[in-house]
């Protein structure tokens, strides 16, 4: 604030300047105000990464205990600086996920995997996925879920029995 005050009263000493030495184009005063003005501007406008998922949530459906599940979650980056992945964290011990370690560009489209472990994990079962990075909204949530088939136990050792 203080910066665009003395860049204005600079402006209006300049063209008082001016105006003394016979010159009135006021186009001149417009000028200067413009190129003192311009940079703050510019600075307001910062560069910003911004994660875009195709979905942030799947559904794996029935499945049986013990099945290791995977899903790809599809992202963009629609930001116009470099987005970077700081940890994508799974709601337990799971669910687990990759992601790119290098600075993404903008404009580009990555992947990241996560994989559920259905064992001991019986009935409806959800989970999430935290993703810290530098964007806009700092973090992200990522969901699945699965209703998973307990195994069958014999009643009286109370081991799973295979099919």
């Amino acid at each position: 604030m203080k910066t665009k005050i003395t860049y204005v009263l600079a402006s209006i000493i300049f063209s008082f300047a001016l105006s003394s030495c016979g010159n009135s184009n006021q186009d001149n005063t417009a000028e200067t105000l413009a190129m003192h003005t311009e940079p703050n501007e510019q600075k307001s406008n910062t560069a910003v990464a911004v994660m875009t998922f195709s979905e942030t949530e799947f559904d794996f459906g029935t499945v049986a205990e013990g099945d290791i599940l995977e899903h790809t979650f599809s992202f963009t980056n629609t930001g116009n600086a470099p987005l970077v992945i700081v940890n994508a964290k799974g709601s337990c011990g799971c669910t687990v996920s990759n992601w790119p370690k290098e600075p993404i560009a903008p404009g580009a489209t990555e992947k990241m995997l996560v994989k559920f472990n259905t064992n001991g994990k019986p009935n409806q079962q959800n989970k999430q996925v935290t993703i810290t990075t530098n964007s806009a909204v700092g973090k992200q949530i990522l969901k699945i879920k699965a209703m998973v088939t307990p195994k069958i136990k014999n009643a009286v050792s109370g081991i799973p029995l295979s099919k």
